[in-house]
Order: structure tokens, then C-alpha cells, then sequence
């Protein structure tokens, strides 16, 4: 330190350790925050809610303002940490919270010290700093080494910072003699803290991407086992196998399924006296099942259990919601007082959902079986389990690796199977049809990668009633016998063409196609092939619209397949409109 002190000076290798002072009691402050749960839910969703932004130029702001009151006097100026508060504050949450805070802080320094000779000039270059680092977000978040990356943006920033002074401070020697006693000071400890500071929201960073990928897999893992057992009715047994699952993967004390009268099931703690078949006990479950709304169980009172020795001390509560009806709920469990976290309420969620889903599926199945001739029953069925499985193995496989996109992917496994109860309704919308479409695409293209290609030509006016599941079993048969079969890539299009009578909706594909006798006998009654889902939808359109409204379909081997489908425009109430003359 001496030969360092003697290259420097005395003055400036004093400075130095004052500034690297400040920045530790700030990474200090910043490490304690980084530990309080609200403030590690809004720093990882700043950039997406309102509330989110304005906590982060508050808070970012103030720790600007606190390197301001920690500055250090020096030639009728201050030495000090701010731009550590506001740098940070850009590079996390892009040039609106950089701004804002920049602002917060830049004002600040130059209120409590008007008349100082460096008031409007720390002012401008705090403002100028948080907004370079605004804009050097996005570059920021790409970067391998994010804490590097803020380490030396911060020290080019805190060059800027001097040049300023230079520029706006007067008199100008006097500006020039400050420089050169706190430029290098500055320009490395505030450039070391935003490099530390950022090393620490980095693990949160990763901490939440380590939760959700764990979330996810154990989401994942639960619904492969319980699915199928859903399938088969919502009832005891279904209820107590399911529950025995989910109470041997989490980390509760008991689970219980109920419908909206009884008690299905209950394991865990409490099976001594919550048991199946018994009318529901506490007010609590009975009023989720009358709003449809989640409740959380924070103690052994708000439970409501009747019996004085009961062990459950907290529980979340959570409807299984049909798409008309209440089917009833779900419960987790827990033997301490205010045990019901975050992680707990989501994972609830997320499996009620597709608990829920499942269920009614299964109703749905049960419904079709009493129906003397289900046209869609075909069409269901053919939701292949093995799509399923596949899909779920995909989403498992990204779940570490990809968190977010495994996240968006059960969104759209969910809504794929859930549209699919629509189908019992006599006409739907071309953009529901295509929404579902889309939703089995982009679980395909997570599992084929590069070799599939999806492309929509739809007009913005293009809209029209067409029966249900009309065009979600011809892409999926484009994928599985035509690109799936092709070595290379392929491309699968769906387009509309308005027509003077109604509409044409086409799905083609580059893959490998099919012989003229294939396509001629794709509609033949031999329920042995493999087109079950095209005649289905080609009986729908014959019965509904005609002959002339049945499927075309065009192949040559090697080249594609081109399946149309024509209908014509319909009014809300299922009434073909004449074609205008």
C-alpha cells in the first residue's frame, strides 16, 4: 500500500479506502434487502408490473440518496458512492427505472447544496449515468459475466462523471484539481460496488431459476402420475390414489380432494377424523366452493376443524373449478402456524388447474359413452396418450435448462387439453380453432426443434364459425405423416382464403406425402387405417354443410400434402347465409 500510496498520493489512497468503505456498507444494506421476500418477489418482475417499477427507482433512488449522505467532503465537493444506486438500478430495470432513479438522486445532491460549485454538474451526470445504464440493459442482460459487464460500464460511467465536471463545474481550475484527486478513486471502488452489487441480485437470480425449474419438475412429476388415474372418474378411490401420490412428492403434512358435499379423501395428519365419505366439516371449504376463490389457512382457528386435538395448524384451500360448474377442491396441508408460502399457493394452483382439467375430461369421455353416435368422440379419442407423455417429457427435459419456456408450455398443454371440452359445442370461432392449433404446434416444435417449421397465413378479417376440431387433427396428422417421416426439416402452413360464399382453410405440407391411391381411399370405411380423425371431420362437413363441402385433399410423394377445408359463412345462430349476389 505504500508504493501505491507514494504512485498516487496520500490524499488519494485515503479517498480510495473511504469509497471502498461506502461501497461495502451499501453491497451491506443491498445483501439485507436481497434476503426480505417482497423485495425479491418485485426485483425479479420490475419490468413487467407497475408496482414492481416504481419499487425499483424508490428503492434504488434512496440508495443513491444514502451515497450521497455517506459522501466524503473534499475541495468544496463530495466524494461518494451514488452512482452505485442508479447504475444498478439501469442495468435491472431498463432506461425507465435507470431514469427515474437517476432523477430521485440527481435532484437530491443538487437540493441539499445549490450554490455548491459541483451541485449542477454531480446532478447532470447522475442523471446522464443511470441512463447510460438504462440503455445498456438489454446488452447487460445478455451477458455471460453480468457482473463484469456492470463493473466496467459502471467505471466508463464514472469517466463520464469527471468529464462532466470538467464541462459544467466552475471555476474551471478548480474543477481540473478535483478531478485529479477523485477520479481514480471514484472510477474503481464505484465501479468494484456495481460489479459486487449486481454479483448479489445475480443469485437471486438464480435462486428463482433453481425454485421454478424445481417447481416446474415436481408440477411435471405429480401430473404424470396422476393424470390418467383422473381419467377414470373423480371419485374415492381416484381421490385417495391421487392424494397418496401428492402427499409422498411435497412436502406436507396431509391432502385432501373434496366434491362440493363430502370428503373424497384425506392422508396425512387428521385421517383419524377427516374421513372419506363425511360431510364437509369447516366453513372455510364450503365458502371456496361458494366463490370459487382460493383461501389460505394461516392457523389451527381459521382451519376450523371441530376436533381439539387435531395436529393441522395452516392449509391452502383451492377450488376445482369446471368450465361450468363447481367440481370442488383441493387441500394442502401443513402442522405449523403460518406455513402456507408462495411456492406452496403456486404449486396449488397449477395442479388444481389441471386436476380440473382432467376431470372434466374424464366427464366429458363418460358423456360421450352414453351417446348413441358422438361424432367428436373419435376426435378425442384420438388425443393421443402417447401426445401426452411426449409432451410431458419435453417439458420435463427443459425444465432446468429453460425454465421459462417449460413454464410457457404447460400454459399451452393446458390449454390445449382444456379447449378440447369445447368441442361439445355445435360451432366455434376460426380463431379458438386456431388458438388450439397453435397451442399443440408450439409443444411440437419444443420437442421436434429445428426440423419443424410452422407457418400462419391468415387474413386480420378472416374470421368465421366452423365446427369444432376442424383443423387441429389435420395439422396434426401433417406433422406425424408428413414432416415427422421426412429426414430434414419441414414446413407445415395453415392459411384462410376468403371465398364469395364462405371461406377455405388449408394445411399444407413439405413432407413426404402419399400415393394418388392413399389419398383416394383416406375416407374409405376400413377403420384399420390411420386417417380416423379425417373421415370423422369429413362426415362433420358432409352432414352439416353437403357433399360439395367435403375435405379435398392433394399429395404427390415426396413433395406434400394439401388438405382444404371449405365452409361456408354461418350465422351466430348455425344458419348458412346465402352467398351475395
Amino acid at each position: 500500500m505504500s508504493l501505491f500510496a507514494e504512485a498516487f498520493g496520500q490524499p488519494i489512497v485515503l479517498l480510495f479506502r473511504s469509497l471502498l468503505n461506502q461501497a461495502g456498507m451499501i453491497l451491506v444494506f443491498a445483501f439485507l434487502f436481497s434476503r426480505v421476500s417482497f423485495f425479491r418477489r418485485y426485483i425479479v418482475s420490475a419490468r413487467r408490473r407497475p408496482l414492481g417499477t416504481i419499487a425499483f427507482i424508490l428503492f434504488f433512488g434512496l440508495i443513491g440518496i444514502l451515497g450521497t449522505y455517506t459522501g466524503i467532503p473534499i475541495r468544496g465537493a463530495l466524494a461518494n458512492s451514488r452512482i452505485i444506486g442508479v447504475f444498478v438500478a439501469g442495468l435491472l430495470g431498463g432506461p425507465l427505472v435507470g431514469l427515474g432513479a437517476g432523477l430521485l438522486a440527481g435532484f437530491h445532491r443538487w437540493a441539499i447544496d445549490v450554490n455548491g460549485f459541483t451541485a449542477l454538474a454531480c446532478m447532470i451526470s447522475t442523471i446522464a449515468e443511470s441512463g447510460m445504464a438504462g440503455l445498456l440493459s438489454d446488452r447487460f442482460y445478455r451477458s455471460d459475466k453480468k457482473w463484469l459487464f456492470a463493473m466496467l460500464a459502471g467505471c466508463a460511467a464514472e469517466v463520464m462523471q469527471m468529464i462532466i465536471i470538467l464541462l459544467v463545474a466552475r471555476p474551471f481550475t478548480d474543477a481540473v484539481e478535483l478531478v485529479k484527486v477523485i477520479a481514480f478513486p471514484m472510477i474503481v471502488a464505484n465501479g468494484f460496488g456495481i460489479g459486487m452489487f449486481v454479483a448479489i441480485i445475480e443469485g437471486i437470480f438464480r435462486e428463482r431459476d433453481r425454485v421454478a425449474a424445481d417447481q416446474a419438475q415436481t408440477t411435471l412429476r405429480i401430473a404424470s402420475r396422476t393424470l390418467e388415474r383422473f381419467r377414470e372418474g373423480f371419485d374415492a378411490a381416484s381421490a385417495e390414489e391421487n392424494a397418496r401420490i401428492i402427499l409422498s412428492t411435497l412436502d406436507v403434512a396431509a391432502v385432501s380432494f373434496t366434491d362440493t358435499k363430502i370428503i373424497l379423501s384425506h392422508v396425512g395428519l387428521g385421517a383419524d377424523h377427516h374421513v372419506s365419505g363425511m360431510e364437509l366439516r369447516t366453513d372455510v371449504t364450503r365458502e371456496v366452493i361458494r366463490t370459487g376463490m382460493y383461501r389460505i389457512a394461516s392457523n389451527k382457528e381459521e382451519i376450523g376443524c371441530s376436533d381439539s386435538a387435531c395436529r393441522l395448524r395452516s392449509a391452502i384451500i383451492v377450488p376445482l373449478q369446471g368450465k361450468r360448474n363447481m367440481i370442488g377442491t383441493l387441500k394442502l396441508y401443513k402442522d405449523q402456524d403460518n406455513a402456507i408460502g408462495h411456492l406452496d399457493v403456486e404449486m396449488a394452483l397449477g395442479l388444481a388447474n389441471l386436476f380440473a382439467t382432467q376431470i372434466e375430461l374424464s366427464r366429458l369421455e363418460e358423456q360421450n359413452k352414453l351417446l348413441a353416435k358422438a361424432e367428436l368422440h373419435a376426435l378425442q379419442a384420438q388425443i393421443n396418450p402417447h401426445f401426452l407423455f411426449n409432451a410431458i417429457n419435453t417439458i420435463a427435459s427443459l425444465t432446468r435448462s429453460e425454465p421459462g419456456l417449460a413454464h410457457d408450455l404447460l400454459i399451452h398443454l393446458g390449454s390445449f387439453f382444456r379447449k378440447n371440452l369445447n368441442s361439445q359445442d355445435e360451432l366455434v370461432p376460426l380463431r379458438e380453432e386456431l388458438e388450439q392449433v397453435k397451442s399443440y404446434l408450439k409443444i411440437e416444435q419444443a420437442r421436434f426443434g429445428d426440423k419443424l417449421s410452422v407457418r400462419f397465413d391468415i387474413p386480420s378479417d378472416a374470421d368465421c364459425l366452423i365446427p369444432p376440431l376442424a383443423l387441429q387433427p389435420i395439422v396434426e396428422n401433417a406433422v406425424k405423416h408428413g414432416i415427422q417421416k421426412k429426414i430434414g426439416p419441414g414446413t407445415v402452413t395453415i392459411s384462410a382464403r376468403k371465398q364469395a360464399d364462405g371461406i377455405e382453410l388449408s394445411v399444407t405440407d413439405d413432407g413426404i406425402g402419399m400415393s394418388d391411391e392413399r389419398s383416394r381411399t383416406l375416407f374409405s370405411e376400413d377403420r384399420e387405417r390411420k386417417s380416423i380423425g379425417l373421415m370423422n371431420i369429413n362426415e362433420r362437413l358432409v352432414k352439416r354443410y353437403g357433399p360439395a363441402y367435403a375435405l379435398s385433399v392433394s399429395s404427390e410423394p415426396g413433395n406434400g400434402t394439401t388438405v382444404r377445408v371449405r365452409v361456408p359463412r354461418e350465422t351466430d345462430d348455425g344458419k348458412h347465409r346465402s352467398p351475395s349476389r
